[in-house]
């Protein structure tokens, strides 16, 4: 089936010549968690619960709260308190509670126990899993270690780890004893860890002495170290010995840094979890600006987790016991997520450990198949780049435990996502399209197992998201391009920025008043399906029209010889800006004058004369972050010859050279 571009910014509409290809089955909606939630009160459909969600908040959320079992120390007398405004809320107001005891201490005394809660695959093909009772036992020895060290309520640790279990045995040991975790991307150099730590102040850090990527390995410590040259806060550094095999020396500090063998596996199997608030600090995440330092999104105990979890159980239907695996790391808001998720549902996660396409392409294939994953969370980025090599790698594997894949981080192009939906899903299940941020603890749209299917599309908002397209002046459209908007708070907004309440409220609250402006551009069709059509901040503006980067990389994708690609702005001294595109060609495909000039009349054809691209680069590489986010400020700064900024995100540091050897 051939689709052309999703959307178009350029006029100012959304095409409606998009087909369903995908429609519900009955059995699975009447089986869903969602249709239990909604049978249990007395709502007749999806539309009806959508609107009480966001109407009566102190009935919905109470409910979410329940349908989660989510157990309090001491029961909230309010669920929620606007006195200070929607931009700061207060939630289960009076109410106590320490997440972990809902994510471990209460499966304990019962069959769960027994259940696995985390399978690990490290690249060079190691294996474990850990129970929940074994997750439980090695959180706890953990929590004694950090308690050894003087570990108070409140204090700060840093995770600057690669993907194994003792991330997220550190990760909940932190929260278990009041404390605030701090998640750091295991790529970062030695001044983006430093920034973010002196930030937050944190007082101890979890580190590792590297890691394997791509069959080489990567040493942490000695970045760390570097890092920690100037964090006068840090006073302990627990170090995990992930490369045992290698045998390579790794500098210990005396009196600061501690190997985690030594500290952690002598304590004993038990230990008390510490009284929160539920509204007390547990996480400060970072996420990266395109200018400035980076911000802290403040996340609480009755905030991200149930939020990630609630996005899980409604909208995607994990059921206890089911697996998911999402290909992330513990310093983007996706790894945290699946943590809370999985672990508050009494389902499994998955952790990997390398990367998805090594030492073959297959390699992600491999692990839905040898850990039963149920539900498989990627990046249209990651499809883009695995699509070049046909369906056969995916052939090679038994995808049945397969019941939908995820799907986040940037915009789909049709081609893609069929592909994707034929040969990963057999065109019988869903891929749940899912997208918010940081600050939001999961999803403003997401996919369901409820709404038919057009490629592309979000089935709408998330059950408790007062979600809207609006104009520039925070009017209603539909069928036309629109800022994506959340009309009302809930429970997982962040509480602000870490120390920055101006920075936090110029970013969201003060662009249109009343109202949270995401910076996506959006669009509902005729027939209510969503779609997102990327950062709006990213749109390109040519002689007063717009162009969403998008569009443009929609159509040079569709070619038959176009791995991927990235458009770009830059500045015109008549039209304001041009469009420039950058290609990365699929695997046996030589650049060529001809190539290039047919890919600028592809685009033309498109969109029109107006909108020809100055021009058309080949590149090896594209800057992505791990989660495959395309970097394409990164990518104008290097096409401009200025400073990049901060690339402490990106994957691959030598995929910016890659683009300055194009131009």
């Amino acid at each position: 089936m051939q689709i052309g571009s999703a959307f178009s910014l350029t006029t100012g509409t959304f095409p409606f010549n998009q087909p369903v290809v995908w429609e519900p089955r009955p059995e699975w909606i009447a089986a869903s968690n969602l249709q239990r939630f909604m049978n249990r009160h007395g709502i007749g459909s999806l539309d009806e619960l959508q609107a009480r969600s966001v109407d009566d908040p102190e009935w919905f959320w109470p409910a979410v709260l329940e349908d989660l079992d989510i157990r309090f120390y001491r029961p909230y007398t309010r669920i929620l308190d606007l006195s200070e405004g929607p931009a700061f809320p207060r939630w289960c107001v009076g109410g106590q509670l320490n997440i972990v005891h809902n994510l471990l201490d209460k499966w304990q005394e019962t069959d769960a126990a027994e259940r696995i809660a985390l399978r690990w695959e490290g690249e060079e093909g190691t294996l474990r899993t850990l129970t929940y009772a074994g997750l439980h036992a090695e959180v706890c020895r953990c929590a004694r270690a950090l308690q050894s060290l003087g570990f108070q309520k409140g204090d700060v640790a840093a995770l600057f780890m690669p993907m194994t279990p003792e991330l997220v045995i550190a990760f909940l040991a932190v929260i278990k004893l009041g404390g605030i975790v701090l998640p750091l991307f295991s790529g970062y150099g030695a001044e983006a860890v430093r920034t973010r730590i002196r930030d937050a102040e944190a007082r101890f850090l979890f580190t590792a002495d590297g890691f394997y990527r791509r069959g080489r390995p990567v040493y942490l410590k000695p970045v760390a170290d570097e890092a920690l040259a100037n964090c006068p806060s840090v006073q302990h550094v627990i170090v995990y010995r992930r490369m045992e095999a290698d045998n390579v020396p790794v500098p210990m500090l005396p009196g600061r840094d501690h190997w985690w063998h030594e500290l952690v596996w002598p304590q004993p199997a038990e230990a008390e979890t510490v009284r929160t608030d539920a509204e007390d600090v547990l996480m400060v995440i970072y996420t990266s600006g395109t200018t400035g330092r980076p911000k802290g999104a403040v996340h609480t105990h009755c905030g991200f987790p149930v939020k990630a979890a609630q996005d899980m159980y409604q909208c995607m239907d994990l059921k206890p016991g089911e697996t998911m695996y999402w290909v992330t790391d513990m310093g983007w808001m996706m790894g945290p997520w699946l943590v809370f998720g999985t672990l508050l549902i009494g389902a499994t996660m998955v952790l990997y450990d390398g990367a998805p396409d090594y030492p073959d392409v297959d390699r992600l294939w491999g692990l839905v198949e040898q850990h039963r994953v149920t539900h498989l969370g990627i990046s249209p980025t990651l499809i883009r780049a695995l699509r070049p090599h046909g369906p056969e790698p995916i052939r090679r594997h038994d995808l049945s435990s397969l019941r939908a894949v995820g799907s986040t981080g940037s915009p789909w192009d049709p081609e893609s996502w069929l592909w994707c939906f034929e040969h990963v899903l057999g065109r019988e299940k869903p891929i749940l399209n899912y997208s918010g941020g940081t600050e939001i603890s999961g999803g403003i749209l997401c996919g369901n197992f409820f709404r038919p299917l057009k490629p592309c599309a979000f089935s709408g908002p998330v059950p408790g998201m007062a979600a809207d397209v609006v104009d520039e002046q925070g009017r209603p459209v539909r069928e036309a391009v629109g800022e994506l908007v959340i009309r009302k708070p809930w429970i997982g907004m962040t509480r602000g920025f870490w120390r920055d309440r101006e920075r936090y409220l110029d970013t969201y609250w003060r662009r249109i008043e009343g109202l949270w402006v995401h910076g996506d551009f959006a669009a509902i069709d005729r027939d209510g399906l969503w779609y997102i059509l990327g950062r709006s901040d990213d749109t390109i503006k040519v002689a007063g029209k717009r162009v969403g980067p998008a569009e443009v990389e929609a159509i040079l994708n569709a070619h038959e010889a176009v791995a991927e690609s990235a458009a770009i702005g830059v500045p015109h001294e008549v039209k304001g800006e041009e469009v420039v595109a950058f290609v990365v060609l699929k695997p046996g495909v030589s650049p060529s004058e001809e190539l290039r000039r047919e890919l600028i009349e592809r685009v033309v054809a498109a969109l029109g004369k107006p909108l020809k691209p100055r021009e058309i680069r080949f590149t090896t590489a594209l800057p992505k972050t791990r989660n495959a986010k395309i970097m394409r400020r990164v990518i104008r700064a290097a096409y401009l010859g200025q400073d990049p900024g901060d690339v402490s995100s990106l994957e691959d540091p030598a995929a910016v050279e890659a683009i300055r050897q194009a131009v």
